[in-house]
């Protein structure tokens, strides 16, 4: 079997010869993937594009007169649509990355789509831990968190501060589940438990029924393993059921500066959460910020964490480009690896690493 790690750096990598390397079509397309219409528009949606747009103007043409272009599409969160999106941009469009995607379910069908294709993959918004698991594709870079980081740590910061007992609010595809999971290993492991579960379709409306088995629980902890609107909407119905009131701790495992807009200071009182990007943590995330929300279609918008790892993922990916004169995932996707982040990343399982303000993530065969 072979070993799957997360690395900062790679010390043996793929080198192409300079005969073979070329910018196909003498453009660099990048494909912004996303919710556009559904849950995560205000996390993702034209935010993301403006992101990846602002970092097409900060690299310029990298010194080298590259040319780039940014095109995006609505996956609207559904893995067969995203699916005839990506294999389009591949073989008829001639985009050479797709950055961002939320939605596991669509990421993992386009992680499958684009190995050993020619196109790599900026899975920033794809919180999966199967990316740098059993799903490893050369092709494939991981940014912003992923399931393993969202589960642990917010467990740990939990548990630290007295929550045993847990009960899980969880969306009912690959992302909610595997929150889940990394989470009830963690708890389990340092003496905790769960004392139940309720699995929601995406995009439910209405969680008075999950809300009431979970306040019965009596359970310290109420885990919302989802994200977008279904936390905004649970967050909101659990403040007029006072389960908060009541003594139990809500804490929302993937949850963003829009999303708290979005339910309102008064609701959001109270609730835990775990960021690996907050847009006024220093002068540098601030002035990006002041950028970010003076960009067309903003108005004065902060940028997400998951936004904020399509600028990261995307300029990284621009560098690696200038850097080996290709824009071919065989060639990119080995130079980045070998670009060095600010903090350190264990060896297995994946960890929480920062790049440019946001974690990255690599599986190396």
């Amino acid at each position: 079997m072979k070993h799957l790690k997360c690395t900062l750096a790679l010390a043996a990598s793929l080198i192409s010869s300079a005969a073979s390397a070329e910018i196909s079509d003498h453009v660099v397309r990048i494909g912004v993937l996303n919710d556009i219409s559904g849950i995560f528009q205000d996390t993702n949606g034209m935010g993301s594009v403006e992101a990846a747009r602002m970092a097409a103007e900060d690299f310029a043409d990298g010194g080298k007169g590259i040319k780039v272009e940014i095109v995006y599409a609505d996956h609207q969160n559904k893995a067969d649509v995203g699916n005839a999106i990506a294999r389009k941009w591949l073989d008829v469009e001639g985009v050479d990355a797709i950055v961002d995607v939320p939605n596991s379910a669509v990421g993992l069908s386009i992680n499958t789509l684009l190995r050993d294709s020619r196109m790599t993959f900026l899975a920033s918004s794809t919180a999966s831990s199967d990316l740098t698991g059993k799903a490893c594709s050369p092709n494939t870079i991981q940014w912003v968190n992923d399931a393993w980081a969202t589960g642990n740590t917010t467990a740990a910061a939990m548990m630290s501060r007295g929550g045993k007992d847990w009960y899980f609010l969880t969306v009912d595809y690959a992302l909610g589940k595997g929150i889940e999971a990394e989470a009830q290993k963690y708890i389990e492991g340092h003496g905790g438990k769960v004392v139940g579960s309720s699995k929601h379709p995406l995009g439910t409306s209405d969680f008075a029924s999950f809300l009431l088995q979970a306040q019965g629980s009596k359970a310290q902890v109420i885990g919302l393993a989802n994200a977008g609107g279904d936390t905004i909407n649970a967050v909101k119905q659990a403040a007029e059921f006072g389960i908060q009131q009541g003594g139990q701790k809500l804490v929302a495992f993937l949850l963003f500066i829009n999303d708290v807009h979005g339910m309102g200071i008064k609701v959001a009182q109270g609730l835990q959460l775990m960021e690996a990007f907050y847009w006024d943590m220093n002068d540098d995330t601030r002035a990006f910020a002041k950028r970010f929300a003076a960009r067309p279609g903003m108005n004065g918008k902060m940028p997400s964490g998951n936004q904020a790892g399509v600028y990261a993922s995307t300029l990284s990916y621009l560098r690696a480009v200038a850097a080996t004169g290709s824009d071919n995932a065989k060639d990119v996707v080995p130079e980045m690896k070998k670009f060095k982040a600010r903090t350190s990343c264990s060896a297995t399982p994946p960890s929480v690493r920062t790049a440019a303000s946001c974690i990255r993530c690599i599986c190396s065969r």
